[in-house]
């Protein structure tokens, strides 16, 4: 007898889990079920960038009340709550599942561990370049790490709850893990094209630094903490310890101050936008993007092979 033909949705989901990357995410159901899943993936990633569009505005109407640090710092991590809030409901109405991403168990251990990491590839990045004189390292004054903490830690939750769960999940959800890998980071990328000192060299070092390696930690583990602690370490090593620039915006009170040699290349040091715009930066965290996808496929055969067998 012919054998039976797959209705599109299995098709897909043993397509992404057959590459050995998309093994870890959570299986398509409700509004992403069905034919024309495409369209239904990016009807639904419109929908939910939306509300949550929406939900985030509210800082900038607190914005046009005050100027107030410490209540528009506030009003940022409430919005970001209120934000990850409106996700779990969101998925759970729509895509009729448990939002397996946002985990709480495994959120102490792997946010820490996502600091670590941060602050790791960072550090080995800026002493990379004070070692081959690219940049000069002295001492500055830490006068304000607790809002260093704050804002470190809001940036990484909402830049990861947008650019993770919502864009580049829905992106796999439409056409695979591989293309949206590279959507994803060349969109990431293209968000901080108008930062100060942008370039177009300090947005495909952004798009692949970061835009693939923060994907990278979420495929791996199938949850977002681990890469909302990365940005946030990366972002707190960069500015707050070391007090080099952080995509361009400069940065004040930190504990050493980091600047690149007069006369140093731009594609070395990364200029006015900071070291994130070095090619070792790019070096460092492409090695780190292509260690996490190895270990993905590793433990995605691990699993195979158990499935298998038992």
């Amino acid at each position: 007898m012919p054998k039976a033909p797959e209705d599109e949705p299995t098709a897909q989901l043993q397509a992404i889990r057959i590459d050995g990357l998309g093994w870890n995410l959570p299986e398509p159901s409700g509004v992403l079920k069905g034919r024309r899943r495409p369209l239904r993936s990016l009807l639904w990633l419109v929908a939910v960038m939306a509300v949550l569009a929406v939900i985030l505005s509210l800082q900038s109407i607190v914005r046009g009340f005050t100027s107030n640090t410490t209540v528009i710092l506030t009003m940022a991590f409430v919005t970001v709550i209120l934000a990850y809030g409106a996700y779990g409901l969101l998925i759970r109405w729509g895509e009729r599942r448990t939002v397996s991403e946002l985990a709480l168990g495994a959120l102490p251990q792997e946010l820490v561990l996502g600091i670590a990491i941060g602050v790791a590839v960072m550090s080995t990045v800026i002493g990379i370049l004070w070692l081959i004189g690219v940049y000069e390292i002295s001492v500055g004054t830490w006068t304000d790490w607790p809002h260093d903490i704050r804002e470190t830690l809001g940036t990484g939750l909402l830049e990861e709850l947008l650019a993770r769960l919502v864009i580049f999940r829905l992106l796999v959800s439409a056409f695979r893990v591989k293309p949206a890998l590279i959507l994803s980071a060349a969109l990431f990328g293209a968000a901080h094209f108008f930062n100060p000192a942008a370039s177009v060299f300090s947005t495909i070092s952004i798009a692949v630094e970061a835009g693939l390696t923060f994907a990278g930690f979420y495929l791996l583990t199938g949850r977002i903490w681990v890469s909302v602690g990365a940005h946030a370490g990366w972002n707190f090593a960069q500015g707050a310890i070391f007090g080099a620039r952080v995509s361009g915006m400069p940065s004040d009170g930190s504990l050493l101050v980091t600047a690149p040699q007069a006369g140093a290349p731009l594609w070395l040091s990364g200029g006015s936008f900071g070291p994130e715009a070095s090619l070792v930066a790019v070096a460092i965290g492409l090695a780190v993007f292509l260690f996490t996808m190895r270990r993905t496929r590793a433990n995605a055969s691990v699993e195979t092979g158990l499935h298998r067998t038992g």
